[in-house]
């Protein structure tokens, strides 16, 4: 083992074995970066915008690059599983829906679940219903009000969907990716609703992931996609600290007539296409929080080198304490707009797309 580049302060056994992990460098958790698009194998890209893990300040740097041809945007180089491992560890244990923060979380509760869920209610009473992502399994938990004799599975690359259905969210747990042809095959045909909420930004390649939502569909059944709106104007406006951008662990970002494009490459018959629904207030707020734990003197974490001395401690409570007026009055601005940008065609920050398998 290489030589520490310092020594922890404390002998926290976590602590240690992130710096032990460091002392290798970041540089290993990349891929050699690529020159054309993953999407349309187009050479013509720029660079997006570059950042930091703004989340939960792990070390690192990364950078997204859009496509001029087709509008996608992703992570440039890309995190290799490693690197996907690292840089998603911690959020397990720090909070349910997946964010450091919980002034960062996304606004969805049981009350939104059950609006998403109440989407399906056109096509029928479904018989089976798997939900891509699912993590702890707050959606399915939620949906079956609204469909109480539907049968919900959860799929999720963590062991988070275990606990799921230890706690009864789920009837069936799968750890993994649809992407996995293994997985795809064990699920061939076994729903008539595959749901997959905003998902598609994490994984490597979001056409291999489709391709496995359609696998297990069974003809004629539904599929349901969310997911942030890389083309708004919050996301142009903001870089990269509006939310949705995500980086380290967004690996890709989706424009609308992508994704419907290539439903329809597959067979599938694309029913609705909303921009309006699924738009969340949050834009403003996050940001400001974003930006503001990026500047205050950074929080205890086991990947900094040492612990914060009690006055850095003092500090960034006494300034915490200042600066949350600012949180409150973006939240308050958040949702005073959010019946404009609803309605507004490109300020939505999120669509949705409803398709029908062949």
């Amino acid at each position: 083992m290489p030589p520490l580049p310092y020594a922890p302060r404390f002998y926290d056994p976590r602590r240690i074995a992130y710096a032990s992990e460091l002392a290798q460098g970041t540089h290993r958790f990349q891929e050699p970066p690529r020159e054309d698009c993953p999407w349309c194998g187009s050479r013509r890209l720029r660079t997006r915008l570059r950042a930091p893990d703004l989340l939960q300040h792990k070390p690192g740097a990364f950078a997204l690059h859009q496509c001029r041809d087709c509008g996608h945007a992703f992570q440039n180089p890309r995190l290799t599983p490693a690197g996907l491992a690292f840089y998603h560890r911690d959020f397990d244990e720090t909070d349910p829906e997946g964010f450091a923060d919980p002034a960062l979380a996304a606004r969805r509760g049981p009350r939104r679940h059950r609006t998403d869920a109440h989407l399906m209610r056109g096509v029928g009473e479904p018989e089976a219903w798997l939900d891509v992502g699912t993590g702890h399994g707050h959606f399915p938990r939620a949906a079956q009000e609204v469909f109480p004799y539907t049968s919900f599975d959860g799929l999720d690359p963590t062991p988070r969907v275990e606990r799921a259905r230890a706690a009864g969210r789920v009837e069936e747990a799968h750890v993994g990716h649809l992407a996995d042809p293994h997985v795809a095959e064990r699920l061939r045909d076994r729903y008539d609703v595959v749901s997959i909420f905003h998902h598609l930004a994490h994984v490597p390649d979001p056409r291999a992931e489709l391709r496995g939502a359609l696998t297990a569909l069974r003809p004629g059944g539904h599929l349901l996609i969310e997911l942030p709106d890389p083309r708004c104007l919050f996301a142009l406006l903001l870089g990269k600290w509006w939310l949705p951008h995500g980086q380290p662990r967004h690996l890709h970002l989706l424009p609308l007539r992508n994704l419907r494009a290539e439903l329809e490459s597959q067979g599938c018959t694309v029913l609705v296409t909303d921009r309006r629904t699924p738009h969340t207030p949050g834009d403003l707020s996050a940001a400001v929080a974003l930006a503001l734990t990026h500047l205050l003197p950074a929080a205890d974490a086991p990947w900094h080198d040492t612990p914060p001395t009690t006055l850095q401690r003092a500090l960034r409570a006494v300034l915490s304490t200042v600066t949350s007026p600012l949180v409150d009055a973006a939240t308050v601005l958040d949702l005073l707009l959010s019946p404009l940008l609803r309605r507004t065609p490109g300020l939505s920050n999120a669509y949705r797309v409803i398709a029908r398998a062949a």
